[in-house]
């Protein structure tokens, strides 16, 4: 369901906002998603997308941070990736069998645009190269995702974490001092962890002098360290 916080007709040619995908688009088509899409404000905790339901639109995430996740047994939650700003959501449910296999909740305050899928599906169709733009990203995720899968099923729990603070730092926000943006628990969620065993370790690095950590504000000290220990976690 679209939030009724702030809903507007999106508009798409002075857009500051676009994925690479969308800059490629001629005015034309540019005009046809204005046409067929619009924008609107979550605040965070927000549900965008429930897993389960049909893909009637693509969600582009024009600002803010958005957490991919599913529930197994118990209800308990697996976070399968943090997605950024530029970031089309529901591509995998899109070429797949039109059922939404994920869910996505707002980390933080975001802006999206709702464009539908149909007019998603015939610029793919219709412009090559906004078709190979949407591959390469669609690509990217999944070799993203498959790598930090392997690593955190590889490694030990020392290993895990140096990985996801590494993640956070290169990946997400492209600073070495940033802000969780999510509970301890969700932390450990993305990782595979219990809270206890996740905290243990943050206040490990802590204690080394690996991260200064003061609430949910990390920063990294010893990036070197902090490598060696995702090499050999």
């Amino acid at each position: 369901m679209i939030s009724d916080y702030s809903t507007k007709v999106n508009s798409c040619r002075d857009c500051r906002e676009k994925s690479c995908a969308a800059a490629i688009l001629h005015v034309k088509e540019l005009d046809l998603i204005r046409e067929n899409s619009r924008a609107t404000s979550f605040k965070k905790g927000d549900i965008l997308v429930h897993a389960g339901s049909m893909t009637s639109h693509i969600i582009y995430l024009k600002s803010g941070l958005v957490k991919e996740y599913v529930k197994g047994t118990n209800d308990k939650e697996q976070i399968l990736q943090i997605v950024c700003k530029f970031t089309y959501l529901g591509l995998p449910s899109l070429f797949g069998d039109r059922v939404n296999h994920y869910s996505y909740a707002a980390l933080t305050d975001v802006t999206v645009c709702y464009i539908d899928v149909n007019i998603f599906n015939q610029l793919i169709r219709d412009n090559g190269n906004f078709a190979y733009e949407i591959l390469i990203s669609v690509s990217r995720d999944s070799l993203n995702n498959f790598h930090r899968f392997m690593s955190q099923s590889q490694k030990k729990i020392y290993g895990r974490v140096a990985d996801a603070i590494i993640y956070f730092s290169k990946i997400i926000f492209e600073k070495e001092s940033f802000e969780l943006p999510f509970t301890r628990q969700e932390f450990a969620d993305l990782i595979g962890l219990s809270r206890e065993s996740a905290t243990r370790v943050l206040t490990k690095f802590n204690d080394d002098g690996i991260l200064s950590i003061d609430g949910r504000n990390i920063v990294i000290l010893n990036p070197e360290m902090l490598i060696q220990i995702s090499k050999h976690g």
